[in-house]
């Protein structure tokens, strides 16, 4: 039994209505990142320099050195870019991303935050790499990043985003108690993660509207394309509001970056732009937490990919006529939150189905009854099929009607040596007599496909009743 952990399919084709306050058509999220002071460096213990978002494109790591350069690039950060974001941001709400250690080192700003009435959050301890770091070192820095931070801030932070994660940190994150882990990048709306047993809120982050894009390969080059890049963003998620899909639109700042003079203009054209619009709710990441907690709190929903062996079998063993074969096998094949749908189930079902030997997917042809026919009337049908039938008024077929399907049941079994199938849910009486018809005239490979097809398709629907669209 392989089992992928991935969710390839979140919200799918039909994503929940938002509910965002007073009907808006958009939630806008500014995130200042403050890392100045917790970058990596020899004077905080770490065995190199920091090399990343700055200025120098391509840096590299100093090993046992400090970098002057690069130290008071990150310096200006905290000494003008933060003050230049502040001024123009102390009226937005804005959620900062703080590095603990750069908290601490940073009193002036704390204080500005406070009195802005921004939402601090965790960044972690240190902004470095955690990838290779083990997962009890990394568990013992974000206790102590929640510890440090309440120590310097006065209250503990709700959110937590590690940044340069590794495939520990949201796990860890979920387990010291944060009510939102932002950790993700997967979607354009929160969502619940199932860990450890418990669902946790994602509110997803985002790197394309993010300015670190001036410090990597093929980024902004300019405020101008900077801007362009949020402008098209928001009027793309404000369409889909008009259009009654609200979405939520992250932006990353950081203040050695966006905190540039030649570079802070697009985010005040940006502001201008996007406040002229009607319907727009900027708001703390705490805010949109607390809105969807309380707006689309977890539901339980079954989870076909955690069932033991027996329990899907019990579950979905009867969604092929009589086969639970068919459920014993897609067990087996590699299941995750992506198959906890229908269409998921449906997938693995019918991968199982179709590869099937000739003989086996025959006897499940065999499996169905026939339409209004004899078990029909001694009424021995599964509840399924007893369903579907009735669905298009094959449990009350006049005398006429049901010599006429007797007749067609009759020849079609007789030509191709296993009874007519068809969704009855997508058809009336007359169309299936109709069918029946037509494919008569069919050769026996043609049909069997047919039949195939159909009986894929019943099951389908089965599914559908069982676990929802």
């Amino acid at each position: 039994m392989t089992r992928y952990p991935r969710d390839m399919t979140g919200y799918g084709a039909t994503p929940p209505e938002a509910h965002w306050p007073d009907g808006a058509k958009i939630a806008v999220q500014i995130v200042v990142n403050y890392e100045e002071g917790g970058e990596n460096n020899i004077l905080h213990g770490d065995p190199a320099s920091e090399a990343f978002l700055s200025e120098i494109v391509g840096a590299a790591a100093w090993p046992g050195q400090r970098h002057w350069n690069m130290e008071t690039i990150y310096e200006y950060g905290a000494r003008a870019g933060f003050w230049r974001l502040h001024r123009l941001l102390a009226d937005v709400p804005v959620t900062v991303f703080a590095v603990a250690t750069a908290l601490a080192r940073a009193p002036e700003q704390v204080a500005a935050m406070k009195d802005a009435g921004w939402d601090i959050a965790s960044h972690g301890l240190k902004w470095i790499e955690f990838k290779d770091m083990p997962e009890e070192e990394e568990r013992a820095q974000i206790a102590e990043a929640i510890r440090l931070h309440t120590e310097v801030v006065g209250t503990r932070p709700r959110g937590f985003y590690q940044g340069r994660a590794s495939m520990n940190s949201v796990r860890l994150g979920a387990e010291l108690g944060f009510d939102w882990l932002a950790d993700s990048y997967a979607d354009d709306l929160p969502y619940w993660e199932r860990i450890d047993g418990r669902d946790h809120l994602i509110v997803p982050y985002t790197l394309d509207c993010n300015d670190m894009r001036f410090a990597t390969p093929q980024g902004f080059n300019s405020g101008e394309q900077f801007y362009e890049y949020m402008r098209a963003t928001f009027a793309e998620l404000y369409r889909e509001g008009e259009e009654g899909r609200p979405r939520m639109m992250s932006i990353g700042l950081h203040c050695r970056l966006a905190g540039r003079p030649g570079r802070i203009e697009a985010l005040r054209r940006f502001l201008d732009f996007a406040q002229g619009h009607e319907g727009v709710w900027f708001a703390t990441r705490s805010q949109i937490a607390d809105h969807w907690a309380a707006t689309h709190p977890p539901m339980a929903k079954p989870r076909p990919s955690e069932m033991t062996k027996a329990e899907f079998v019990s579950e979905f063993g009867g969604i092929f006529e009589h086969s639970p074969w068919i459920a014993e096998a897609a067990h087996g094949l590699e299941l995750g939150p992506t198959h906890d749908t229908a269409r998921g189930v449906h997938s693995a079902l019918a991968r199982v189905f179709r590869t099937a030997p000739d003989d086996k997917r025959l006897d499940v042809l065999r499996a169905h009854p026939d339409l209004a026919g004899k078990l029909a009337q001694a009424r021995r049908l599964t509840p399924e099929s007893a369903n579907e039938q009735s669905s298009a008024g094959l449990d009350a077929l006049t005398d006429a009607e049901r010599a006429a399907f007797e007749d067609a049941n009759a020849r079609y079994t007789a030509k191709f040596g296993f009874p007519f199938i068809i969704a009855v849910r997508d058809n009336t009486k007359d169309s299936i007599l109709a069918a029946f018809e037509r494919r008569i005239g069919n050769d026996r490979e043609t049909e069997i496909a047919e039949a195939c097809r159909q009986v894929e398709r019943i099951a389908e629907l089965r599914l559908i009743d069982k676990l929802g669209a």
